[in-house]
């Protein structure tokens, strides 16, 4: 062991490197407040039902952090409007007949780093589609990043592909709990505007408690007391 070094107010080093009292309750505050974030943040992910989660390396964190930025997912019309959003989209910096594509500094860098860290947790695997796709890109000639470039535009296709079909009515129930016509709608390629109903629900039938255009008058009930 190396001798005492000794700070200027006559302290050991050593021991004015430990943590006092205060930032150990500090840290551990801080503990419990992140558990119970991720907790609540899980919940909420999986009360939205979202079929995002099922791609790998998106768990509930990830998941929350596109469902909050992207919101309604009809803004954009084609996956390469979302591309360009979050910055997956690179800049074609072409020139003769070197093909030639730069990172994106544009878009939503929290969504993009988000993609980013979903690209790694599928790397880091090898049994991952994901990592199969990389390695295929790096086969092809392409260098690390550039591969992880392709490799996030993939992810990025896959999250809107999910988040439209997520998006997509549902309408296999109506409104009595029964399963509609399912043919009617698969024929017509989209979904109708209303659920369709079912006879019961569409249709009343009355019964009249009087004779119509007879002209004639229900005959009283006739007392059976006499007089």
């Amino acid at each position: 062991m190396g001798p005492l070094v000794l700070r200027r107010d006559g302290m050991p080093r050593a021991l004015a490197a430990q943590p006092g009292p205060r930032t150990a309750r500090r840290t551990a505050h801080r503990r419990r407040a992140a558990t119970h974030n991720e907790s609540r943040i899980t919940r909420i992910v999986a009360a939205s039902k979202t079929s995002v989660t099922d791609i790998y390396g998106i768990g509930p964190i990830i998941a929350a952090t596109v469902l909050g930025y992207v919101g309604d997912i009809h803004r954009f019309p084609t996956r390469d409007r979302f591309a360009a959003y979050n910055g997956t989209a690179p800049i074609d910096v072409s020139s003769g007949n070197n093909n030639v594509q730069r990172l994106s500094r544009r878009g939503n860098r929290q969504l993009n780093h988000a993609i980013h860290m979903a690209a790694l947790s599928q790397i880091r695997y090898p049994q991952t589609v994901g990592r199969g796709y990389y390695d295929r890109k790096i086969a092809e000639g392409m260098k690390h990043k550039s591969a992880l470039r392709a490799l996030k535009r993939k992810i990025s296709d896959t999250i809107y592909a999910h988040l439209i079909n997520d998006a997509k009515p549902r309408d296999d129930q109506d409104p009595g709990g029964q399963s509609g016509n399912d043919s009617v709608t698969s024929a017509a390629g989209s979904h109708p505007e209303q659920p369709a109903l079912r006879t019961s629900h569409s249709q009343v039938t009355t019964k009249p408690t009087t004779a119509r255009g007879t002209g004639q008058q229900p005959n009283p009930k006739r007392s059976s007391r006499t007089t």
